[in-house]
């Protein structure tokens, strides 16, 4: 397994090391890590005044700085890594690094400030997100897990994407530890919530109970049947948990943050920056209302 980790020295990238840090399982397979600092290009004036050569050696001691430390912190921990690093516009050179190591994984930490301030991941992870479909871990600021068999949500829904993200679990499987433990998450609809206007004030609803409990079965079994098969086929064990409401997002989030999940594994139909919804609308969502690490599968 190729993973990639960009590092700026702050806690948030350290939070990502920590979580790589801490996969035994994934440690004894012997990934193929990489870190990569990025370091901002000299202004203009500077460059007219001094060599290629010095601003080249400054960069590189610049980025040391951070690198060096990292390094030792994942030696300490087993893993074999290499290190680099580019200058420019770091979300654009770490979607550069993963395509030209071929990186099954981008684990990055990210400071996203909530929906209001348009920042649920971070600039840089928003950037990456847009600019690279690489499966991408965002570690926020949770602590390292204390175990090595991880607690794991992935959220199915019936779609390609859901599809992908169970494929990416199975595949991925030391990344969860020894003996995890994995669920099938799927949403479906409240129906006893929708209601169409009655007569006065008593609104009549729109679904009788066993009409509703029908209706959610065959939907729940409809979106995670294939993923159980799937996970069967590959000798892994998940529990399929059922959610009700009709708002996904705010669902998944309340459940990683009550059943305490080391990460939430997510299938993601973002269209791109230009549309405003890098996410999709549900990952969007619980990226709003829980610091759960998130994997977001970006490519079905």
């Amino acid at each position: 397994m190729k993973i990639l980790v960009p590092v700026d020295g702050s806690k948030y990238s350290d939070a990502a090391l920590a979580f790589i840090a801490s996969r035994t399982t994934l440690i004894g397979a012997k990934p193929e890590v990489e870190l990569l600092n990025v370091q901002p290009p000299v202004p203009p004036r500077i460059e007219r005044i001094a060599s290629r050569a010095t601003i080249r050696s400054y960069l590189a001691a610049e980025a040391n700085q951070i690198l060096e430390p990292a390094v030792a912190k994942l030696l300490r921990a087993g893993l074999a890594v290499r290190s680099g690093f580019a200058v420019g516009v770091p979300g654009a050179e770490i979607a550069r690094a993963a395509e030209r190591i071929g990186a099954d994984l981008i684990v990055m930490g990210s400071h996203g400030h909530g929906a209001v301030k348009g920042l649920l991941l971070g600039s840089v992870t928003q950037a990456v997100l847009a600019s690279c479909t690489t499966p991408l871990l965002v570690v926020r600021d949770a602590a390292a897990p204390r175990r090595d068999s991880l607690n794991v949500g992935i959220a199915v829904d019936g779609s390609k994407y859901g599809e992908a993200a169970v494929r990416y679990a199975a595949a991925h499987r030391d990344l969860w530890g020894a003996s995890p433990t994995l669920r099938l998450l799927h949403v479906v609809p409240d129906l006893a919530a929708l209601v169409i206007p009655g007569l006065g004030d008593a609104p009549l609803a729109l679904y009788k109970p066993e009409q509703i409990v029908a209706i959610q079965t065959e939907r729940f079994d409809a979106a995670v049947g294939p993923a159980r098969e799937q996970f069967e086929r590959a000798g892994l064990k998940a529990d399929a948990v059922c959610l009700i409401g009709n708002d996904p997002g705010a669902e998944l989030a309340a459940y990683a943050k009550r059943e305490k999940l080391d990460v939430l594994v997510l299938g993601s139909h973002g269209r791109g920056a230009l549309k405003s919804a890098v996410l999709g609308s549900v990952a969007s969502r619980v990226a709003a209302q829980c610091r759960t690490p998130l994997l977001l599968i970006r490519e079905a």
